[in-house]
């Protein structure tokens, strides 16, 4: 890591700034309402985020002074960690310290994910599979590791530049767990839902195969003593903090079941809930039963599947409550119960035209309110890829969100 004078002396301001934003009241009041909300305290306001790094491009370039690759990488993180706080005004906090990220790494079947990019956010993800009993020989056993010393010699590099004024740590974390993307990303779609039908129990050996995979690398990791819980604001996917009482906070040598899990299965929104709490379901209850909480879902509805298959999950903590999700049918399940009415708003709103319809943001954010009503409820605003430059609207955005959730939810 090679960093000039020039650019130290802008890191070292930026992390005294992230150090001093964090210890700030107004951010340990903002911790308070995420602690009431993970502890579905009655009056625990709803909490709002939105998620930063789809549209960044959008927002921090202009910010940034580094002039090395390496030191840049390192501003736009302690920007990022920062930006929302300062522009948004949405509940995301400012770390009390600097992420280095896990060297972890889970590699399904052993097939590097061979991915064909376009010029903007789509790609193609080129299969090595087609049909099951042809090519199930392809699938070995998964391949991964875990790289704790390369952590270690990043944080002692940047502990060098920084570490004076804002501590540099790992901190605890969720685990993730996602079989069906996994497939999807070395077989087509199409295939993987005719296989299902044509040929069930290959389909059935290969979630067996990859579900039994990743639980050995869970456990190697427990069994090194590499986990560490978490239970405050460490990040829980989809835009969602892991706020709970009910497990313990930076634990090291943590087990499975003092942790969060996190899984979805948005490529089987296409088949029936019938096949899905057949062919998938069972395998995914059985990582889900081996840690302590679990989060649930992405884009996919779930109000499809609540009754035959989520509604059994006994850890289940939070779920995602996505733009194409039955709001009200999920509102009256989740009503009065320890589950996280995690809403996902269309990203329409914020990402399309250079400003917003107010009354339409109003409308959206009513009819989640109406919904949700008894419920726990939490924004997280994800997949804006575009702000057509003009970052001032998400504020405005935000303020709209609260306003019409303090008239109507409750």
């Amino acid at each position: 890591m090679t960093i000039s004078q020039q650019d130290r002396e802008r890191l070292r301001a930026l992390a005294a700034r992230q150090a001093e934003l964090a210890h700030s009241p107004a951010m340990e009041k903002l911790r308070g309402e995420w602690e009431r909300h993970g502890r579905f305290e009655k009056g625990a306001r709803p909490m709002i985020r939105i998620e930063l790094w789809t549209f960044e491009q959008d927002v921090l370039p202009p910010l940034m002074r580094c002039q090395g690759e390496d030191a840049r990488k390192i501003e736009r993180t302690l920007l990022a960690n920062m930006v929302n706080h300062e522009l948004f005004d949405d509940d995301t906090l400012v770390p009390a310290y600097y992420t280095v990220a896990r060297r972890q790494r889970f590699t399904p079947f052993g097939l590097a994910v061979r991915r064909q990019e376009t010029s903007g956010v789509g790609h193609h993800f080129i299969p090595y599979l087609k049909d099951l009993d042809e090519d199930f020989h392809l699938l070995g056993p998964s391949d991964f590791e875990a790289s704790p010393q390369a952590e270690k010699d990043e944080i002692s590099q940047l502990q060098d530049v920084f570490g004076d004024l804002l501590p540099v740590r790992t901190a605890g974390y969720s685990l993730v767990c996602c079989p069906t993307q996994d497939i999807v990303h070395i077989m087509n779609m199409e295939d993987m839902y005719l296989a299902m039908f044509d040929t069930p129990e290959r389909f059935g050996q290969m979630m067996d195969q990859l579900t039994a995979d990743y639980l050995k690398f869970f456990e190697m990791l427990q069994q090194r003593g590499l986990l560490q819980s978490a239970a405050r604001d460490q990040h829980l996917c989809q835009g969602s903090y892991c706020f709970t009482d009910r497990l313990p906070d930076e634990k090291e040598g943590a087990s499975l079941d003092e942790l969060w899990l996190y899984m979805d299965s948005q490529e089987t929104s296409g088949i029936s809930p019938a096949l899905y709490a057949r062919q998938v379901f069972p395998y995914y209850q059985r990582v889900m039963e081996r840690f302590g909480l679990v989060s649930y879902g992405c884009c996919e509805p779930v109000h499809a599947i609540w009754e035959p298959c989520l509604s059994k999950v006994k850890n289940l903590a939070k779920v995602s409550i996505s733009p194409w999700c039955d709001e009200h049918y999920m509102g009256e399940r989740l009503a009065g119960r320890d589950i996280v009415y995690l809403r996902k708003p269309t990203p329409n709103l914020l990402g399309v035209g250079s400003t917003l319809d107010e009354d339409e943001v109003r409308r959206h954010f009513s009819a989640t309110a109406r919904a949700a009503r008894g419920c726990c409820l939490e924004i997280a605003q994800r997949d804006v890829y575009e702000l057509h430059n003009t970052p001032d609207k998400v504020r405005r955005y935000v303020e709209l969100i609260r306003q019409t959730l303090e008239r109507d939810w409750q």
